[in-house]
């Protein structure tokens, strides 16, 4: 189950940046103004914060069955990917960007849900592995832009159309419920603000708010970075390897989420998700000393940076499903996720606007506080093993 719950994450997923790896040429084709391509990249991220929002106040992943809600995210998903091929102008575009992003609301928490209703002992890793699966699904489209650029930014889109339909089919036809969440609960208007109000969960969100600040960001402008990088340095066709490179970026981090989770389960999540943190802010120091570099000095900082930056998400979120009642982990996920993905729109706006003012070398510095205050966050749960989140027995 946890193999097809993965798959179906990884295929899903690939419609998250399907816009955002062709970002220069939906710019030049729909003629998008600096205003315009700042919402192209935010589009999905306020579709999913909005999605997320509407979700958690109806109690949606744990009222009605979480793999029904699933497919239908996956439906409107790429129905709504696929149109962007079909657009006319960019409000159009942004519109469907947007729609994506609530569509995909439907997909990533319930996707969790899913996966903790199969684990108790071992949910650090099995969490692990279906977050790597969505990083390796979120990466995909940088790979399919820079193999299949040369036939234009529509093919690889309606790749990721197709594969999010069939992500749909894996859940609805081959997943069943497992048995330590419940299949369904009844609606409960006090299941959101419990998230806020139970220690454990809320230390575990605040250190959750600190890592989303970096990880969205990163994850889309590492492109951009890397092509300013290249170019400095010299580098044929930056713009390409620059796609290269933010695939590998992304990608590594399905390894560190497997990792993570293996590690979590046996010597604490909270403990893990911190050395990731501090890891992950210690590469974000040293970005500015390699932009202009060789290309193999980048992309050793960005695969470290890569495998560290999403390595501690899982363990949030298998944080939070520990410390909430068996009948609403569906609902508490979806609040932790609304909230970490409203907070990232202010990182995705921020970091070209500081390019454009000192440069590209010096702007990934701006995500440095939030892993730094996510480790400061975790120290209640920190203080002894059991409360650091190791798997119970």
């Amino acid at each position: 189950m946890l193999a097809l719950v993965a798959a179906a994450e990884f295929l899903g997923m690939t419609a998250w940046f399907s816009a955002t790896a062709a970002t220069p040429a939906l710019i030049d084709e729909f003629h998008l103004d600096p205003a315009g391509a700042s919402w192209l990249t935010m589009a999905v991220q306020a579709g999913f914060v909005a999605g997320t929002l509407v979700s958690a106040l109806a109690n949606l992943p744990d009222v009605l069955n979480a793999r029904n809600v699933f497919a239908i995210g996956c439906a409107i998903a790429a129905a709504a990917n696929a149109l962007v091929t079909q657009a006319t102008d960019g409000a159009t575009v942004i519109t469907l960007r947007v729609v994506t992003g609530a569509a995909l609301a439907c997909v990533y928490p319930p996707g969790m849900k899913i996966a903790a209703g199969w684990f108790l002992e071992r949910r650090g890793l099995a969490l692990g592995v279906i977050v790597g699966a969505l990083t390796a699904g979120k990466a995909f489209p940088h790979l399919l832009q820079a193999l299949l650029g040369d036939a234009g930014w529509r093919t690889p889109m309606l790749i990721a159309s197709a594969l999010t339909i069939a992500a749909g089919a894996v859940v609805i036809t081959l997943v069943r419920d497992g048995p330590y969440v419940a299949a369904t609960s009844r609606f409960d208007p006090r299941a959101v603000t419990r998230l806020f109000t139970t220690p454990g969960a809320r230390q575990a969100t605040l250190g959750y708010l600190g890592h989303m600040w970096e990880l969205y960001a990163m994850w889309t402008w590492v492109a951009a970075f890397a092509t300013a990088s290249l170019a400095t340095a010299g580098t044929p066709d930056p713009a390409r390897s620059g796609s290269v490179v933010a695939f590998i970026a992304i990608i590594s981090g399905t390894i560190g989420c497997v990792l993570a989770g293996w590690f979590g389960d046996r010597v604490g999540k909270a403990r893990v998700a911190a050395a990731a943190m501090i890891v992950s802010a210690g590469c974000c120091a040293l970005s500015p000393l390699v932009y202009g570099s060789a290309e193999p000095l980048l992309l050793a900082l960005v695969s470290v940076w890569g495998f560290a930056v999403v390595a501690d998400s899982a363990q949030f979120s298998a944080l939070v499903t520990e410390h909430t009642e068996r009948g609403h982990v569906g609902t508490a996920l979806t609040v932790q996720t609304c909230v970490g993905f409203l907070l990232t729109m202010i990182t995705i706006r921020l970091v070209p606007v500081v390019a454009a003012s000192v440069g590209w070398r010096w702007a990934f510095l701006l995500l440095g506080p939030g892993p730094v205050s996510g480790v400061l966050a975790l120290r209640p749960l920190l203080r002894n093993r059991t409360n650091a989140g190791r798997s119970a027995r």
